[in-house]
């Protein structure tokens, strides 16, 4: 036991260390004020957690004689949330307040443009019936930042600055993180309030990608939490409402497409074709309800800002870029843009492939197989940023925690919980 406890406070430090690393350089050479200010803070947060890990690994029993608050391995997490995560946040969101004056990009800009477009796209919803611009009816070319390239359901965080005005408290930040932690705590409620390990925080909730998505856009935060509920839901919950969960997530971003292909098959072979069929039922009325009102108000800017244009093929290109393969590949010029093509049109084969001959049977499984593909999907499209890799990241710390829950139920197979594992027609889980 004692051998266990030195291997995870190793593992600790090596996590805090590699994000300390990365909180440093991000202060240092980001061209983004916003990075700038996270990895300042971020920097010192992660340094603690550092600190206080070292020093319960080379001597974890003085320091449990002392004091179990700085013995535990839940008080560096607390640090690095606190410092990297809620300080930031609040400076950035109060830097951004009414009396302050723009820049020019980026060197002064407190949010990324993802806040402000989202919260254009409320603004519009409640003047015109839909959050998506009219594009020809500007005087000049369009330019990205002209694109909500989200669908409608994202709008929704945008609400508190359109009803109540410009604020800190209104910034569509705060409607990311409060959203996502209301998510995460009705999942952890489904699933009976187990013990997270800690690493899956680590990995989730305080991971440097986390914590700065959160704290200077804050879009994709909100999307990974719901497809962790409509997880939970698919093997704890309503069939019904894992389709209209799934349903949310679509019409937020195209981005999570994959995970509902995994869910889905998740669904069809833990509870059978009746049961897919409900699902996918839920989730086609869901998402024309949600949808289609939008739709109807302006049919061709609904497909210019949500199809067209994360597809390349909008009237302004997307600058998504990264240096990662696909997109290093598809710089190489035509030939290079195909075999990028290419070279992702096989990994999706081969994870079809993976998904279909081995189909996910519990929570963790669905877990490994979104993170691979959307992890793949990242690393190999011709465009995108390296900080979508939050998905793959998040989603590894999801599974970490859904397979201790099922350890868990292992070791206790009289327990109430795993009456629900066990017995997918058992009463609560019923569509």
């Amino acid at each position: 036991m004692e051998r266990t406890g030195q291997r995870a406070r190793r593992l600790d430090l090596l996590v805090y260390g590699v994000s300390l690393l990365f909180a440093a350089g991000t202060a240092l050479f980001s061209e983004f004020y916003g990075y700038r200010v996270w990895g300042n803070f971020a920097t010192a947060g992660y340094l603690l957690a550092t600190v206080l890990a070292c020093l319960n690994l080379v001597s974890s029993t003085g320091l449990s004689a002392r004091s179990s608050l700085l013995a535990s391995r839940w008080t560096p997490v607390a640090l690095a949330g606190l410092l990297a995560g809620v300080v930031p946040l609040l400076v950035l969101i109060f830097r951004r307040s009414p009396n302050f004056v723009w820049g020019d990009w980026p060197w002064s800009f407190p949010a990324q443009p993802e806040v402000w477009v989202i919260e254009r796209s409320a603004d519009l919803l409640l003047a015109d019936g839909t959050p998506y611009p009219d594009l020809s009816l500007l005087d000049r070319a369009a330019h990205p930042d002209d694109y909500t390239p989200y669908g409608p359901s994202m709008t929704v965080f945008g609400l508190p600055r359109a009803l109540f005005g410009d604020g800190a408290f209104t910034d569509a930040r705060v409607a990311f993180a409060l959203g996502t932690v209301l998510i995460i705590a009705l999942a952890l409620y489904l699933l009976g309030r187990p013990r997270v390990p800690v690493l899956a925080a680590q990995l989730a909730a305080v991971s440097p990608l986390t914590l700065l998505t959160l704290v200077v856009a804050g879009d994709d935060v909100p999307v990974i939490a719901l497809i962790v509920l409509a997880t939970v839901l698919a093997f704890r919950g309503n069939t019904v409402w894992t389709g209209v969960v799934c349903a949310i997530v679509a019409t937020m971003k195209l981005t999570a497409l994959p995970a509902l292909a995994v869910l889905a098959v998740a669904v069809a072979v833990r509870r059978g074709g009746r049961h897919l069929a409900i699902f996918l039922g839920a989730l086609v009325a869901a998402a024309a309800a949600i949808t289609v009102p939008v739709l109807l108000v302006d049919p061709a800017s609904f497909v210019e800002h949500v199809i067209l244009y994360p597809a390349g093929l909008g009237e302004a290109s997307s600058p998504a870029a990264s240096p990662l393969p696909g997109h290093l590949i598809a710089q190489l010029g035509t030939a290079g843009h195909a075999a990028a093509l290419v070279l992702l049109a096989a990994a999706a084969c081969v994870i079809a492939g993976w998904l279909l001959l081995r189909p996910p049977r519990d929570p963790a499984d669905v877990m490994l197989r979104i993170a691979a593909g959307l992890g793949t999907a990242i690393i190999l499209a011709p465009a995108t940023r390296w900080g979508y890799l939050v998905y793959p990241l998040a989603m590894s710390g999801a599974m970490i925690a859904f397979a201790s829950l099922d350890e868990r139920a292992d070791r206790n197979t009289a327990g109430p919980t795993d009456a629900l594992v066990t017995n997918p027609d058992s009463r609560g889980i019923q569509p």
